[in-house]
């Protein structure tokens, strides 16, 4: 884990190497984490993510992202979701949703996070 600042956000990023995120106790153990170090938007690899996260039927997703936007949390999912959205006409369209609104993204790389923040920083400035 280390903490990013950009953009006037603080970024708690997550290892890769890890248990898998796939309950609501890990997403308290995030919030914690992020707030220990005064975080507000939590940088998760994919691969640390429970595969099931991304079949929403099962509820995981709503309830780890419902905890963290309650806390005022951001989430950014980093990396390849290309065969879960294959998948899932359902996650396509969350995902779609998520990354036109300002609290859950999934982005490609830590590459396309800077430009998300780049570009949120640059929208406030002209309000």
């Amino acid at each position: 884990m280390f903490i990013d600042d950009a953009s006037d956000i603080r970024i708690l990023h997550i290892e890769t190497d890890g248990e898998p995120i796939s309950t609501p106790d890990d997403a308290s153990d995030l919030v914690g984490t992020a707030w220990s170090h005064h975080a507000n938007l939590i940088a998760v690899p994919v691969e640390r993510l429970d595969p099931e996260f991304f079949r929403l039927n099962t509820g995981i997703a709503g309830e780890i992202t419902q905890k963290l936007v309650n806390y005022r949390l951001r989430l950014a999912v980093i990396g390849d979701i290309t065969e879960h959205l294959a998948e899932s006409n359902a996650l396509r369209d969350f995902v779609w949703e998520s990354n036109h609104g300002d609290q859950i993204w999934f982005l490609a790389d830590e590459q396309a996070l800077d430009a998300k923040l780049a570009e949120r920083a640059a929208r406030r400035r002209t309000r």
